[in-house]
């Protein structure tokens, strides 16, 4: 794990995806993926080569398709295949839950003054049948309802920045997919890649990711790195200005500390 990064620029906002990050992967995309291309083949298109897009993408694609054959016949494609996308995603909601901690860990994210965002392709209402309390510990919670542009098209993860008022190099996007890790990049912020869904460590250290845990909930972890590293740097200061410096009994002495951090 790259600590320094911590130590260096410490994150003041953290945004999360959501399925697979926060809460089981629990969405039936196999059958999601055949329902939109029956739907698109229902308007006498032929879908072939969208098979390996995905569903957003795929939808989008088909809007276009059906817009050139049957003129304004796209608005009732697209309201069915919204529709339709957004079933599927509440039953997977329904089986579903948060993973083990998730609350407990925004808690203490709020404790330290830690902005928080989540940033995902799913619907408002599948979040919170998994998350009733989201905008409690959010600043920010961008589905897909906000824009039209969703990951890994960088503007979903823009809106979330704009609304938390956060700079982009003091923030740390988390997800369990390459494109939250391409997303992050492609908008300036650290990437953390969590090992609870779609990717091994091996595909995300591909895409770049900054730090792999095991789990979001390891992010409590970092950020309490990151205040030992300012408390350190700040008793260094006070020495070097010739005054005494007593740590915190909790963190211990210097040499304590300092190993810690190691």
């Amino acid at each position: 794990m790259n600590y320094n990064i911590i130590e260096k620029t410490p994150f003041k906002t953290i945004v999360f995806d959501f399925d697979g990050t926060l809460a089981q992967l629990n969405i039936d995309f196999s059958n999601m993926h055949r329902c939109v291309i029956d739907l698109i083949a229902g308007f006498d298109v032929n879908p072939g080569g969208l098979e390996n897009l995905f569903v957003l993408e795929m939808i989008e694609a088909g809007r276009k398709l059906i817009a050139l054959s049957h003129p304004g016949q796209e608005t009732v494609f697209l309201k069915n295949a919204y529709e339709l996308i957004r079933n599927i995603e509440i039953e997977g909601a329904k089986r579903g839950k948060l993973f083990d901690g998730t609350e407990e860990m925004m808690n203490e994210l709020k404790t330290h003054n830690i902005k928080i965002g989540v940033v995902t392709r799913n619907c408002i209402d599948a979040v919170k049948i998994l998350c009733p309390r989201i905008e409690d510990f959010c600043g920010a919670v961008i589905t897909r309802e906000a824009t039209r542009k969703v990951k890994p098209n960088p503007e979903q993860l823009k809106i979330a920045l704009k609304e938390l008022d956060a700079d982009p190099a003091h923030t740390a996007m988390v997800g369990d997919h390459p494109m939250d890790i391409s997303t992050g990049k492609d908008v300036g912020t650290y990437t953390i890649g969590v090992l609870t869904g779609y990717a091994d460590e091996n595909l995300l250290r591909k895409a770049g990711a900054d730090i792999i845990l095991d789990n979001a909930t390891k992010v409590t972890e970092l950020i309490s790195r990151q205040g030992k590293a300012k408390i350190l740097t700040t008793g260094i200061y006070w020495i070097f200005r010739g005054l005494k410096f007593e740590p915190d009994a909790e963190i211990g002495q210097k040499g304590t500390l300092c190993k810690g951090l190691d």
